[in-house]
């Protein structure tokens, strides 16, 4: 694919349509006349159709799977009414959906105009959220919104906001990408300074962000031999962490809760009991086996007994039991439960509908002929596929335990919307790649100023 640099990036000028039945055009400059609503849903719905579908699709199935994985949740905060928890569900997916729209109606060449005011935004935040924020597990994930009360993950917008930047970044240097200090150096800084600040209260999804940031940057066109340089400083504290597994294992210690060890955590901010965690969670990874009873391995072997339930063709719609057992099995650990209800059947088809969504984001990055719009696109459904990848990996123990949800299954928070964001985004790309296909040169051209100032400005 010949990509144009993002100097010469443009989009369609208008939301056009093609003939349809009971439409037509007046003139070759007048606007299409829609007719019926098939049409109607046509002209305010662009983009991939098939991503719409799969959209939707994927929000049912999170109806179902939600509402039935929430009994034993509401049991125990609203005395059995598991309608509320669906009822919260249906919110956030009419909030995810206009979400969705609202995103894909905006020219996406906005989205370059505001990437780096938003990623210097997003520095702070995820600052004050490892000192100050909402604290679990010893990790400081969240922020608390004011007002509405709700938390909000603040790596999530800063993952979103990265992607926007890079793809501005890589746009702009692919005549100097090759070059270690003008193109090399500045798209990869950005990487590591998220990756830094997400990874003492996140570290799987820092890994998972700059595993989807490199494959981004590989295609590129970033010089492989400083790709592996930067693989290769990322595998140090990989492997100390392995040997650290390997060594508590091997002696036998449990985590050091002495007084001047507990001291010392608070005095780093907790950064040293997030170093315990993530030793704790190889370890049981690497060693747990079938004869790990103990509360480290309580969430995945519930999760295996969940699949080893489903079989086939599952236990059927909510006849889950696993679910009373099984610590987030509404969000972290959501997959278990679909394949203890559908069996492996609906586990692979849950893995077929992501697999055809990445199919889709790629043809759309193929067919953009502006590199901002192919780059953002591509990046976007980059991390949506590798989360999901993660997080069905981490049920079926192939992966130690992230804490990543399932994107557009897993129970509505901030992560949904931001999900649901991203998708819009993509979706918009795809929306205006169909209105250059349907307009002639000369209506590209007349639009390439204007949007050339957006992409520069």
């Amino acid at each position: 694919m010949n990509l144009k640099s993002e100097g010469q990036n443009t989009i369609g000028v208008s939301n056009s349509l093609p003939f349809g039945k009971g439409g037509g055009w007046a003139s070759s400059t007048q606007t299409y006349q829609p007719v019926g609503w098939r049409d109607n849903l046509q002209k305010h719905t662009g983009g991939d159709k098939v991503i719409w579908a799969l959209v939707v699709l994927l929000t049912l199935v999170s109806l179902l799977a939600v509402y039935s994985s929430t009994g034993s949740l509401a049991y125990k905060n609203y005395k059995g009414n598991t309608e509320i928890y669906l009822f919260k569900q249906v919110v956030f997916i009419l909030l995810g959906f206009a979400i969705v729209y609202f995103a894909h109606r905006v020219n996406y060449t906005i989205y370059s105009k505001v990437a780096k005011i938003l990623f210097i935004l997003c520095i702070p935040l995820l600052i004050y959220t490892l000192f100050f924020g909402v604290k679990m597990n010893e990790g400081s994930r969240w922020i608390r919104l004011p007002l509405i009360n709700m938390t909000m993950q603040t790596s999530d917008l800063a993952k979103l906001a990265l992607f926007m930047y890079l793809a501005r970044l890589l746009s702009r240097k692919q005549q100097v990408i090759k070059d270690f200090k003008k193109g090399f150096i500045p798209v990869i800084l950005p990487i590591a300074i998220t990756c830094i600040l997400i990874a003492p209260a996140n570290l799987s999804t820092a890994l998972l962000l700059g595993a989807s940031c490199m494959i981004l940057l590989f295609i590129g066109r970033v010089n492989t031999k400083h790709l592996l340089l930067v693989v290769g400083l990322a595998m140090i504290p990989i492997a100390m962490l392995l040997i650290a597994a390997m060594a508590r294992h091997n002696t036998g210690k449990d985590i050091d809760t002495t007084a001047a060890t507990i001291a010392a955590k608070k005095a780093t901010g907790g950064v040293l009991g997030r170093v315990d965690t993530w030793i704790g969670r190889v370890e049981n990874f690497m060693y747990g086996g079938k004869e790990a009873d103990n509360d480290e391995m309580y969430q995945t072997n519930q999760a295996k007994i969940a699949i080893a339930k489903g079989g086939i063709v599952g236990v059927g719609p909510g006849n889950s039991t696993t679910r009373d057992y099984l610590p987030q099995a509404y969000n972290d650990f959501i997959f278990a439960i679909i394949i203890e209800e559908y069996g492996l059947i609906g586990g692979a088809f849950i893995l077929f509908v992501y697999i055809v969504f990445l199919y889709r984001c790629i043809r759309i990055f193929k067919k953009c002929p502006f590199a901002f719009g192919a780059f953002l696109a591509l990046g976007l459904s980059f991390t949506l596929a590798i989360q999901a990848i993660a997080n069905t990996a981490v049920t079926v123990n192939l992966f130690p335990v992230t804490g990543v949800t399932l994107p557009l299954v897993s129970m509505g928070g901030s992560s949904f919307l931001f999900t649901c964001l991203a998708i819009g985004i993509i979706l918009s790309v795809s929306r205006n790649v169909e209105n250059i296909q349907r307009k002639s040169e000369p209506a590209i051209e007349a639009v390439a100023v204007e949007e050339t100032k957006n992409i520069s400005g």
